[in-house]
């Protein structure tokens, strides 16, 4: 069964950095576009990136030029490198990809990133 795994969460100082980890298993379907979401206590995911299979990003306004998103196609693997992180990063921090030809989706169990003032 498919598997996505994420690590790389923990506490840092504002200002730091973060680099956070979605690794996929348990299948042998192309991995498509992913994603990363945050959520917050009481408030609705958030869409923070999107990296398509050929390596196309996009961003949400409140982390672009701060955030980057790349992947690995060969280890299924994809990364969230947080720079210049604010206490409004604070979230945890789930990935999403969509696999096989019929685009299935699949959930990471989230990681937490707590950014202190």
């Amino acid at each position: 069964q498919v598997q996505l795994v994420e690590s790389g969460g923990g506490l840092v100082q504002s200002g730091g950095s973060l680099r956070l980890s979605c690794t996929v298993s348990g299948t042998r379907f192309s991995i498509n576009d992913m994603d990363w979401y945050r959520q917050t206590p009481g408030k609705q995911r958030e869409l923070v990136a999107i990296i398509t299979r050929g390596g196309d990003t996009n961003y949400a306004d409140s982390v672009k030029g701060r955030f980057t998103v790349s992947r690995d196609n060969a280890k299924n693997t994809m990364y969230l490198q947080m720079n210049t992180l604010k206490p409004e990063d604070t979230a945890v921090y789930y990935c999403y990809a969509r696999v096989g030809a019929g685009q299935i989706g699949y959930w990471g169990q989230g990681t937490q990133v707590t950014v202190s003032s």
